[in-house]
């Protein structure tokens, strides 16, 4: 159906353009050659690869020009839109359909008419009103502007480059450039990879208890882990209370705890929130999160305003909660979305699982679905997890790293609910195959029988994905019980690794019997208490508690072993 298509009279008002509002103007013209479409965006750039700017303050995208999607010349003369960037809407009548327009360099007002409108305005960075924020030397990171700034900063403050390297003996000994990166998000934690990749130390200032947010606390400490050996100073559960430059002196940055770091620059990176003034003035609904409230085809509650991207709600998949996720994914369907209901066509958006990767210093952290704080904080618990450290790729063949995984899934039917995972190679493609696997409503039972290529410099003959739905499946079928190192109930615990492993690392007060003179030593076991088992990783406890069960005893195995309990217990002093 395309009812709109050959309208020569339809027009529609895209305010905004980057991922949402682009896609939306480009699928928009391919659906309705005769519509007449106009796009206007604040900034000097109406489609841009914003994911990519903490990439370009490091030099991994050299050439600014690199960012740049799409420019004007180009939806001009390939969709013949009316592109006018530097042009910023002021106000909206949705009585009159018509939107105020400013021109950025000039302050001139023009109104412009429309059939259907197209919201598409972003997200802000969020920037608290805190003392000495605008001093010189604090940045925010959301546009091409604004990481040239950071840029054009850096190489005036390079001593360097005014010429201290044509001195000689003690004169070139200058002390190290310093950077603090607020916020432990995508923005501040790919800001601080590239600032150490440009030399400076860099500490990064987190005001929860971990990096990440969207990750449970136990997977973001390989993600701090991994930040710390590659030299960023971590400090977690302390808030940047403010800015100060003493005279001839560095800029300091403030922080809850009283302590003072001292920066040549600073960086905001504490997340964003939807820009919603423009449609909270005309008086749309806006959601408990700030978002534009949107339906499923992306109406607004005017139903000749849609709304796209960073601005709106959206519902999770997994939850049906109002959410709002600012990712690129998103915004690019849910522009698409937007084309096809203007141009007739029965388009909804399934809402989003969140589903996401960052890479780090060689490694990637990523997830999708729920994580089990959100479930803890809605009181479902109807759900079981996992922790598995399965091979990226064949063991025998060279170069295979571990995978740590995260896996959440449905007590009572086996439904994937969220997996997360932080690995030097292969986390991508997992991720991916999980993020599938949850949109169509599988279970742990459909991941055992998922058939997926396999070659042992790219995988394993049972993937991690069907190792994953192999582990969960043993856990419903009463295979495979388990028990958490979290529990507060008092355990008999078993260690069945060998006697020099644990010269490494144990678990206090655990007896020790070698998985492989378990069978022997049976009759040292209580039989009326239940037994933990524990190895590195799980599987030669699983191995054990096979053994166990089958000869009379009550057991189970301790999810993750060794490897999970360093990250799960709060005292880590005891880790060892």
């Amino acid at each position: 159906m395309e009812s709109n298509s050959n309208k020569a009279d339809l027009k529609v008002v895209i305010v905004g353009g980057v991922a949402g509002g682009a896609s939306c103007a480009a699928r928009l013209r391919r659906l309705a050659e005769n519509a007449e479409i106009i796009m206007v965006e604040r900034g000097p750039y109406v489609s841009y690869a914003n994911c990519g700017l903490p990439y370009h303050v490091g030099g991994v995208i050299p050439r600014e020009s690199s960012l740049l999607v799409a420019d004007e010349r180009t939806f001009r003369s390939l969709f013949e839109i009316d592109v006018r960037t530097l042009c910023e809407a002021v106000s909206i009548s949705p009585q009159e359909k018509t939107v105020e327009l400013r021109n950025v360099a000039t302050g001139e007002l023009t109104i412009e008419s429309y059939d259907k409108l197209v919201l598409s305005p972003g997200a802000t960075p969020i920037r608290p009103p805190m003392p000495g924020i605008d001093l010189p030397g604090v940045f925010k990171v959301r546009t091409v502007p604004d990481v040239k700034e950071i840029k054009d900063w850096l190489e005036g403050h390079d001593p360097f480059s005014s010429g201290m390297h044509t001195y000689t003996g003690y004169q070139t000994v200058v002390p190290a450039r310093r950077a603090v990166v607020v916020g432990g998000g995508f923005i501040g934690l790919e800001m601080a990879e590239n600032l150490k990749h440009l030399g400076l130390e860099v500490t990064l200032i987190q005001r929860g208890p971990h990096v990440m947010g969207p990750m449970d606390p136990e997977m973001a400490r390989y993600v701090e882990r991994h930040m710390e050996r590659h030299g960023v100073h971590l400090v977690l559960d302390d808030d940047v209370t403010g800015f100060q430059r003493t005279d001839g002196g560095p800029l300091e940055v403030l922080t809850k705890s009283g302590q003072k770091f001292p920066a040549d620059i600073a960086v905001l990176g504490i997340g964003v929130r939807p820009e919603n003034w423009l449609a909270k003035d005309a008086g749309l609904a806006i959601g408990d999160r700030g978002g534009i409230r949107v339906d499923e085809q992306m109406r607004t509650s005017d139903p000749d305003i849609f709304a796209v991207g960073d601005a709106i709600e959206v519902k999770d998949y997994i939850t049906g909660e109002w959410t709002h996720i600012p990712l690129a994914g998103p915004a690019n369907r849910q522009g698409r979305i937007a084309a096809d209901v203007i141009a007739g066509r029965d388009s909804s958006f399934r809402g989003t699982q969140g589903t996401s990767i960052i890479g780090l210093f060689g490694a990637a952290a990523a997830w999708t679905g729920v994580n089990e704080k959100t479930l803890l904080r809605l009181g479902d618990s109807d759900y079981e997890k996992i922790y598995l450290y399965p091979n990226s790729h064949a063991g025998y063949y060279p170069g295979a790293k571990y995978l740590a995984m995260k896996i959440i899934f449905r007590k009572s039917d086996g439904r994937l609910l969220g997996v997360q995972a932080v690995g030097q190679d292969g986390v991508d493609k997992r991720i991916d195959a999980f993020a599938m696997a949850i949109q169509l409503g599988s279970t742990i039972y459909d991941l055992e029988e998922a058939e997926l290529c396999y070659a042992p410099q790219f995988g394993s003959a049972k993937s991690p994905v069907n190792f994953a739905g192999m582990v969960a499946a043993d856990v419903l079928r009463g295979d495979m019980p388990l028990s958490h190192w979290n529990s507060d109930v008092p355990r008999y615990l078993l260690d069945v690794r060998h006697p020099q492993e644990l010269a490494v690392e144990h678990a206090p007060g655990a007896v020790n019997i070698p998985l492989d003179e378990l069978r022997e030593r049976l009759d040292e076991l209580p039989r009326d208490r239940e037994i933990d088992v524990i190895c590195r990783s799980g599987q030669r406890a699983y191995y054990a508690t096979r053994i166990l069960l089958q000869n009379g005893f009550k057991a189970r195995i301790l999810a993750g072993g060794m490897m999970s309990r360093e990250n799960l217990i709060a005292d880590t002093n005891q880790a060892r």
